[in-house]
């Protein structure tokens, strides 16, 4: 069996760079929810919905990578919360705007619910006004 720390580091490594749902949903249950207080996010409510939100971002931040800073397990509330940096610049299409050549480094928080060996459910800590500020879509 594996253990919910390798599967949020697997599903964390898909999704962050770029992988789509269909290279996620193996470590998700069918109905995985999402929440986010981030304006950018606030319709998408199913991890399927934000997995490809994450996709689609590369393209107008083609270099967009992470840095995971933390890592940490909460077995006996089945969690997973990982702190990572997101950086990247806007020089692809497919943005708000055209592209920008300004760069961002924003400071974020998962929180992955677990149900079994399977994320059930994925909070998003991110302040998105102060990303689209440094990208120039605000």
């Amino acid at each position: 069996m594996t253990s919910i720390s390798d599967t949020a580091k697997e599903f964390f490594e898909a999704c962050e760079t770029g992988k789509g749902w269909d290279a996620c949903k193996r470590f998700c249950t069918d109905d995985a929810t999402f929440a986010a207080q981030s304006e950018p996010l606030l319709e998408i409510n199913t991890l399927a919905g934000y997995v490809n939100w994450m996709r689609d971002l590369l393209g107008p931040i083609p270099d967009g990578h992470y840095e995971l800073k933390s890592f940490a397990v909460d077995e006996e509330r089945r969690n997973v919360c990982a702190f990572a940096i997101f950086k990247g610049t806007q020089t692809g299409e497919g943005g708000p705007v055209p592209p920008t050549g300004k760069s961002v480094a924003s400071d974020y928080v998962y929180v992955m619910d677990f149900e079994g060996d399977k994320i059930r459910h994925m909070t998003k800590i991110w302040h998105s006004g102060l990303a689209l500020q440094e990208l120039g879509w605000a």
